[in-house]
């Protein structure tokens, strides 16, 4: 068995899916995302710990990406804030919820929220909030963990929902219980996880969708340009003079 080949094949399979059944979604995502640059708004984005926090780094102050996005970053729920205190406030009934209340999001404003487990305190007290204040939802998370993990599941939240449930628009990264992919013969533990690399994927196909939604309306779209290229400061600094005062990571 070649194990390198082999998670290439799944990581490819789990894309191809995302490609077949999910454009309609991401093109549903872009134009919420196109109604926001078109009215100024920005497009927060947030995640429910762990590892799918790196999502919000992936979209955010990114050569080519939005300048508009507004990370809703807690470094409580970073993998990077000891794994083990990450895992418990993510677990923490009414902590998400305190988050969106301090970034204060408003009716019609738009929100990213990736989980690809989907059924933590953290990711739903979260949803639930931005949906008592009538934000738009755009999730992205994996059908198969919210369907399979029974409902007195000791992560899930206590009310039981799953983040589809609060979501205005769904997309499904189809990430598989448990996340890692490959069997080493040999060896009890599953490695490799899959989760990631799909939803950096999704991250930029929205992005892409959206600059192009953008376009067909003819909008231009805030992008960044590299930082790490000649001029490219340059071209940035009107928009840093423009989103610096309103998004709160830069």
């Amino acid at each position: 068995m070649n194990y390198l080949s082999e998670y290439y094949k799944k990581v490819i399979a789990n894309l191809d899916e995302v490609n077949e059944k999910q454009t309609q979604n991401i093109r549903e995502a872009a134009k919420l995302l196109a109604d926001a640059i078109e009215k100024d708004k920005l497009i927060n984005v947030y995640a429910g710990g762990g590892h799918t926090t790196l999502c919000m780094g992936e979209m955010f102050f990114r050569a080519g990406g939005l300048a508009n996005v507004n990370p809703i970053m807690e470094t409580g729920l970073s993998v990077f804030n000891q794994a083990l205190k990450y895992l418990e406030l993510e677990r923490t009934v009414n902590y998400g919820s305190a988050i969106l209340k301090y970034y204060d999001l408003q009716k019609d404003d738009v929100l990213i929220v990736f989980h690809n487990i989907g059924i933590n305190p953290a990711t739903i007290d979260a949803a639930e909030e931005a949906k008592k204040r009538g934000v738009k939802i755009i999730a992205v998370a994996s059908s198969e963990w919210q369907e399979k993990m029974p409902k007195d599941h000791f992560i899930r939240h206590p009310n039981g929902k799953n983040l589809f449930d609060y979501a205005d628009v769904k997309i499904d990264d189809y990430n598989p219980v448990g996340d890692a992919v490959i069997k080493v013969e040999g060896f009890d533990t599953p490695v490799a996880p899959i989760s990631n690399v799909v939803d950096f994927y999704i991250a930029h196909l929205i992005e892409i969708a959206t600059v192009e939604e953008c376009v067909n309306r003819g909008i231009t779209p805030p992008c960044w340009s590299s930082a790490n290229v000649p001029g490219g400061d340059e071209k940035n600094k009107a928009l840093l003079e423009k989103y610096r005062p309103r998004v709160k990571m830069l």
